[in-house]
C-alpha cells in the first residue's frame, strides 16, 4: 500500500537501502538560498538526493509569476528522473522546517499524478534527534524516467478575481498571522492579503514535537479556519505557493481532499496594483 501522506521516522527507518523507497532532502531557508545545500553536504538520511525550492521546485521568477513559480512539466519530469523517481515507487519528502518546504515537492508530485509520496513526520529534527543514521555520501544521478504530467488542481489570478465576494469561493491564506493582516512586512514588496481571504497559519498544523496533529483535530480546525466551506471550494493561498501546501497535506492526513492551489499566491497577487488589497483584521 502506498504513503500518500505521512510516514514515521520508525518506517524510514526501516526502508534504509530499499530500492522502492526515494528519499529526497528539501531544506530550505528563504533568505539564504544557499543554506539547504550546505546543510545536505553536512549530513542528511542515507540514500537521500537533494532538491532545491528555487531550482529544482520552481520555475525561474518573472517578476509577475510570483517568487515560486509552479516549474515547468516537462523540467520537472527530468528533475524528478535524476532523483529516482518512477511511476511505482515510494518517495519521501523532509526539511528542517516542520514540513513546509518538503509539503510543496508532495503538492508536485500529486500534481503531476505520482500518489506514493509523504513527508517525513517531524523531519530532519526529529530523524536527527532520535539518532537516526546520517551520512556525508551523496548518491549519483538517476537514470530513471518520470513520465507523470499535470492534473489539474490549480486557479490563476484572474480565476480569483472573477470571484471575490463569491460565497461559492474560500480563500485559505496560509501565512503567518501578521503578515495575513499586512503588518511587518519582509518579504513581498507590498503588504495586505486578498480581500476576503480567511487565515490558516501552516504552522497551527503541528502540535508543540514538531509533528502533525491528530487526523481530527486538524479536520475540526480546517473546517473552521475555512469557515465551514467544503474543501473543493477552498483555494488555498500563501506567500509563493509553497506553505499552502503544508495545509492541503494537512487536509489529506485529516481525510479532507479537494482544495486546490492558487500556486502564485500574495507576491503574484500583489505584483498588480490593479488587484485590491486588504489589512487589518478580517470584516465580520
Amino acid at each position: 500500500m502506498p504513503h500518500t501522506t505521512l510516514v514515521t521516522t520508525d518506517l524510514l527507518a526501516q526502508h534504509l537501502g530499499d530500492p522502492a523507497w526515494v528519499v529526497i532532502d528539501c531544506r530550505h531557508e528563504l533568505a539564504e538560498p544557499a543554506r539547504g545545500r550546505a546543510d545536505y553536504a553536512a549530513g542528511h538520511v542515507p540514500g537521500a538526493r537533494f532538491l532545491h525550492l528555487d531550482e529544482d521546485l520552481s520555475a525561474p521568477k518573472t517578476g509577475r509569476t510570483g517568487r515560486h513559480p509552479l516549474p515547468d512539466p516537462a523540467a520537472l519530469r527530468a528533475t524528478l528522473g535524476r532523483a529516482g523517481v518512477t511511476a511505482g515507487g515510494q518517495v519521501v519528502a523532509y526539511d528542517d522546517q516542520g514540513g513546509m518546504v518538503a509539503s510543496r515537492l508532495w503538492w508536485l508530485l500529486r500534481w503531476m499524478g505520482h500518489e506514493a509520496v509523504a513527508v517525513l513526520d517531524g523531519g530532519w529534527s526529529a530523524w536527527k534527534a532520535e539518532g537516526r543514521p546520517l551520512t556525508r555520501d551523496v548518491p549519483p544521478p538517476s537514470s530513471a524516467t518520470f513520465g507523470g504530467a499535470p492534473r489539474g488542481g490549480t486557479v490563476d489570478a484572474a480565476w480569483v478575481l472573477s470571484r471575490l465576494g463569491d460565497p461559492r469561493t474560500t480563500v485559505l491564506d496560509a501565512r503567518a498571522p501578521g503578515r495575513f493582516r499586512g503588518e511587518g512586512e519582509t518579504i513581498d514588496p507590498v503588504g495586505g492579503r486578498i480581500p476576503g481571504a480567511r487565515n490558516r497559519f501552516w504552522k497551527d498544523n503541528l502540535g508543540p514535537d514538531g509533528r502533525f496533529k491528530a487526523p481530527g483535530a486538524l479536520a475540526a480546525e480546517l473546517a473552521a479556519a475555512a469557515g465551514g466551506a467544503p474543501p473543493d471550494q477552498v483555494v488555498h493561498v500563501c506567500g509563493s505557493g509553497v506553505s499552502a501546501c503544508h495545509n492541503l497535506l494537512a487536509l489529506e492526513v485529516a481525510g479532507l481532499p479537494g482544495g486546490r492551489l492558487y500556486p502564485g499566491s500574495w507576491s503574484e497577487w500583489c505584483s498588480d496594483p490593479s488587484r485590491p488589497v486588504e489589512r487589518g483584521e478580517p470584516k465580520g
